[in-house]
């Protein structure tokens, strides 16, 4: 009785053992890295931002799900939040933070120094001071540059050359955007060398938008120049119909606008950029720092043009300019 009753109880702490021994392994290691997702606008402008992020992590060996996760948050437009939506992150203890809109960037470096960033900048991230340097960005930030309002004249060019009886263009901004100073001063200059007159419409919010184009009815301009910022992407669907009511024609700065609607788009391929944020966040999960990790300049530019669009507003699409597009939308 008494072997029996030694047996049973040995069995017992054996087994005890064996439940208390891989608990034991789970609870040493390491914790799963956390990316913390922080974008001006809202979830619907950034599903296939997020797409290309996940695939450049994935060249890295990072799968969502897998061996790491993405914490999202959105501003929907309202910078003052940042702060709160880093405490949050950093309560998660997130690894690492990518972060678009050069404004939004800007918030997430004053919030933190110590957790690596990467970032998407539309104006030079040397002159706005998120780095030191591109080639030696130092600090905590590195990330992709595409280029905002270098393309300003290219794109006028191009409005120009799909619609050539414009004369008067209507330029829109966010006067709270950092980078609307600089792409007026483009503008303007673009304006001088090819002839062109320019009309600067400003809208921080959607009444201020539906004013702008109030305006239309007293002044007439021939075509729209919607600079590229987080609250115009966000906004996108309004601008089409507003520019569609007024059958006047209209260049964006990215692909999304085209691709609702929109009659064209001329710009970096933000997807593009994303990917390349998600490889730059990859090697910083596998040890890199941002200081070490030069900043990439955007080389990707695409063309897109909405066919049904140009054909509503009886504009003749140019062959020369057809064979140049990345994408002619049908």
């Amino acid at each position: 009785m008494q072997f029996g009753q030694l047996r049973r109880r040995n069995f017992i702490t054996l087994l005890g053992g064996a439940v208390a021994w891989p608990l034991a392994v789970r609870a040493q290691q390491p914790a799963m890295p956390v990316l913390g997702f922080i974008t001006p606008t809202s979830p619907d402008t950034q599903v296939d931002r997020l797409r290309a992020l996940r695939e450049g992590l994935k060249e890295n060996g990072f799968v969502e799900g897998e061996n790491m996760s993405i914490a999202h948050r959105w501003t929907d437009n309202q910078i003052d939040r940042v702060p709160e939506l880093i405490a949050d992150l950093t309560q998660r203890k997130v690894t690492v933070i990518a972060t678009a809109g050069d404004q939004t960037a800007l918030a997430v470096k004053a919030a933190t120094t110590s957790i690596p960033i990467v970032f998407v900048a539309g104006e030079d991230p040397v002159s706005m001071g998120l780095v030191a340097s591109l080639a030696r960005p130092g600090g905590n930030m590195t990330g992709v540059n595409i280029f905002v309002n270098e393309v300003v004249a290219k794109r006028l060019e191009l409005l120009r050359e799909l619609a050539p009886g414009v004369s008067r263009v209507a330029v829109l901004v966010n006067p709270r955007n950092t980078l609307t100073e600089s792409i007026l001063r483009d503008a303007a200059a673009a304006s001088r060398a090819t002839g062109l007159q320019v009309q600067v419409l400003n809208a921080n919010t959607s009444d201020e938008i539906d004013v702008a184009f109030a305006t239309f009815a007293r002044e007439r301009p021939d075509a729209i120049f919607v600079s590229g910022t987080p609250l115009f992407t966000s906004r996108r669907v309004q601008l089409i119909l507003l520019a569609t009511r007024h059958a006047i024609p209209a260049t964006y700065a990215g692909r999304q606008f085209p691709e609702i609607g929109g009659l064209m788009s001329y710009g970096a391929s933000l997807v593009d950029a994303w990917r390349q944020v998600g490889v730059y966040t990859g090697r910083i999960l596998k040890g890199a720092k941002p200081a070490d990790l030069p900043v990439v300049q955007a080389s990707k530019l695409e063309l897109v043009i909405n066919a049904q669009a140009a054909k509503v507003l009886g504009l003749t699409m140019p062959p020369q300019l057809l064979a140049r597009a990345d994408e002619v939308i049908e």
